[in-house]
């Protein structure tokens, strides 16, 4: 089984992208993350499209920001939507689904930005991740969450540290209640299989920050101990990342059991010109 996640930044922009990714990686689970699109809408703009290639899909979204949602061509079942006991800013806002796909609970989530530390945004973050990590807890370990975590785990996710002070993302409290949220039991696939290299999913889309490879590893696929166990490869698809039209995030894919395109990761195709000296860039907000 092929599962990708993919913060594809508006579905409606991206679909000229995502269709013929489809058709290319042929995942068969796709988490999908900031589709900015209410569902009637999604359904209307994706659904035939969805169909005449295998796909179920249930969303959970909203019109012009957040959204997420779950393709899945291997079942789709017990779907829910948000989170039990999850805080709202001030509404609850479409940022978690969850179906189980061939055996497997499957939680497509887009954690909130957080905007500034110690911000009353940043603490709605730090409650948010505290709800999902007690509806993954009940879950069971044949689970897996993907998405847009907007947190890097390490300072090895980030391309220079010291660019980061002061900013959202990598602050010990994010990364203190993502350790919680792994502390249930889940494995972070991409670091696991590729421990030593560096492995980015988001680039800034200005200042050429993309050619440079001075990006974050935001977007996570973290898996429960029998889904990990099955993990064959897992990698960065920063082909969809180029070109034109790109989201600034690329996609992650995990296949399990086997795979299809070799042990190919951990970047596909690899940056060809990193800007790699620490302290040589900025961040373009800075």
């Amino acid at each position: 089984m092929r599962i990708a996640t993919w913060n594809v930044n508006s579905i409606k922009q991206r679909m000229p992208r995502l269709v013929p990714w489809l058709d290319e990686r042929r995942p068969d689970v796709v988490c999908l993350q900031e589709t900015k699109l209410a569902d009637d809408a999604l359904s209307d703009l994706l659904g035939d499209e969805l169909a005449a290639r295998g796909y179920e899909f249930a969303a959970h979204g909203e019109t012009a920001w957040n959204g997420v949602a779950i393709l899945s061509r291997v079942g789709l079942a017990d779907v829910t939507t948000g989170l039990a006991d999850a805080p709202g800013f001030p509404h609850p806002e479409a940022r978690a689904i969850a179906a189980t796909c061939d055996g497997v609970r499957v939680h497509s989530v887009y954690v909130p930005n957080g905007r500034v530390p110690e911000s009353d945004h940043y603490e709605y973050k730090l409650a948010w991740l505290t709800a999902l990590r007690a509806v993954v807890a009940a879950a069971g370990p044949a689970t897996v969450v993907c998405g847009d975590m907007n947190i890097a785990p390490t300072d090895a996710d980030v391309f220079d540290p010291d660019a980061y002070i002061g900013q959202t993302h990598v602050t010990p409290r994010e990364r203190e209640a993502l350790a919680e949220l792994m502390a249930v039991g889940l494995h972070d696939v991409v670091r696991d299989r590729w421990p030593g290299e560096r492995v980015f999913s988001y680039w800034d889309y200005r200042a050429g920050m993309f050619h440079q490879d001075l990006g974050m590893r935001i977007d996570l696929v973290l898996a429960g101990d029998p889904v990990a166990a099955r993990v064959k490869a897992a990698w960065i698809d920063r082909q969809a990342r180029k070109g034109k039209g790109p989201s600034d995030h690329a996609p992650v894919i995990v296949d399990l059991d086997e795979a299809p395109d070799g042990d190919i990761g951990p970047v596909v195709p690899p940056p060809s010109n990193p800007v790699t000296k620490r302290g040589a860039k900025k961040l373009p907000q800075a």
